[in-house]
């Protein structure tokens, strides 16, 4: 555990050191808020940066949009929703809001670190059966909602056009889901992200 907090803090410096740089350089020019940002995505129950070669299971797909806090574009709001295949532990849909930092490592390229808040509901990967006086009832694959908190950072570029254009991003979260399983209080999740935002003309700044 102790590892991967370490790994976690290495990465974070690494993308805020040109931030003494970035703060003297132009910000994102072009921006427009209420872009649609569409990803495919694996899901996997782990604690980060653990046995890398699972994060290509389980794809995913995420569909949002989101907003900027101030005129720099450097901090922003997400809104999406999120589904995950998921054959041994089941699927799942995520409805998650983040707050993004994202500083300018220049031209077009910018980093990003962002946590939030969401909330899952995770379906049974076969039929369910409740005891009952009467006997086992079935509760088909009915799911169950739970608070999610989730943690981000990612790579993306910035690439401006008078009419739409897309900007493409990876990012890497980890996610604790509550009450998952009665036994663990917080079960660990990552999500590895490929996706674009695309963003129109028609949309005011």
């Amino acid at each position: 555990m102790k590892k991967t907090i370490s790994k976690i803090v290495i990465i974070f410096s690494m993308i805020g050191l040109p931030l003494s740089k970035s703060m003297a350089q132009e910000s994102q020019s072009g921006y427009r808020n209420f872009p649609i940002t569409v990803s495919i995505q694996f899901q996997n129950f782990a604690l980060p940066f653990k046995r890398p070669s699972f994060n290509f299971e389980n794809i995913g797909i995420g569909i949002g949009t989101e907003v900027s806090h101030n005129s720099s574009h450097n901090w922003v709001q997400e809104l999406e929703v999120w589904w995950s295949s998921n054959k041994n532990m089941g699927n799942g849909v995520y409805f998650i809001t983040q707050t993004a930092w994202r500083p300018y490592l220049g031209n077009p390229f910018f980093g990003e670190i962002k946590g939030g808040i969401g909330y899952k509901i995770a379906y049974r990967p076969s039929t369910g059966y409740l005891p009952t006086e009467n006997g086992w009832v079935t509760q088909g694959k009915k799911g169950k909602g739970m608070l999610v908190i989730p943690f981000g950072i990612g790579l993306g570029l910035h690439s401006y056009s008078d009419n739409f254009y897309t900007s493409p991003f990876v990012n890497y979260q980890f996610l604790l889901v509550r009450n998952y399983n009665p036994a663990i209080p917080l079960t660990p999740e990552t999500i590895l992200q490929f996706g674009s935002r695309t963003h129109f003309k028609s949309v005011k700044k």
